[in-house]
């Protein structure tokens, strides 16, 4: 698991806290000033999300990250409590673009019409890719149907990438309780998924 969000400064941190929610509260511009503050970690969080390095990595990590921005132009009514809540609410809506894209090419595979995806040409997830990230939802949604916080958990830190102090104050619980779901889940998780093949959880 990487360090998470660590690297940033203090006072970044109280300003991307401060801009969330002013955005909150209703200035749209704060969104505008949010951005250049959370790009770069939003750009690692898009390329741990990305199949292996290939050509053109790069722009289809953009792409990606371009397309979370355009769905949190749209995100109304969230009460943001800081950096935390923010990632890991990114982590989610990445999940869901390319969990979608990769269900519209499985789709247009079996000669069925594409669900609209609004993603940059530029972003392509490969096969394998796509197929495991399909089975690792599917195993999450019926994760959340058991236990919705283990599965918040996992979203959080493997997707993510949160640490575990970060994923108990998005989630408001203790860092022993993260660390107990985080334990649960990942024994559920590669138990079920053991059944098509194994997956690094």
């Amino acid at each position: 698991m990487n360090r998470g969000h660590e690297g940033a400064s203090s006072a970044e941190q109280h300003e991307v806290t401060r801009l969330l929610r002013a955005w909150s509260a209703g200035d749209e511009s704060a969104l505008q000033q949010l951005m250049p503050l959370v790009y770069q970690e939003l750009h690692r969080l898009a390329h741990r999300y990305m199949a292996g390095e290939q050509p053109g990595q790069t722009l289809q990590t953009t792409a990606l990250v371009h397309e979370v921005y355009l769905r949190l132009i749209d995100v109304k009514s969230v009460d943001w409590q800081d950096r935390a809540h923010f990632y890991g609410l990114s982590a989610r809506i990445m999940r869901r673009i390319l969990v979608d894209f990769a269900r519209s090419r499985s789709y247009q595979k079996r000669g069925g019409g594409a669900a609209h995806v609004q993603l940059e040409e530029a972003l392509t997830v490969s096969a394998d890719h796509g197929s495991e990230l399909l089975e690792v939802d599917d195993a999450l949604q019926r994760l959340s149907a058991v236990d919705a916080r283990k599965s918040q958990v996992v979203e959080m830190r493997f997707f993510g990438g949160l640490t575990v102090e970060e994923t108990a104050v998005a989630l408001k619980v203790s860092a022993e309780t993260v660390m107990r779901d985080w334990r649960l889940a990942k024994a559920w998780l590669t138990r079920e998924l053991d059944r098509d093949g194994p997956h690094e959880i």
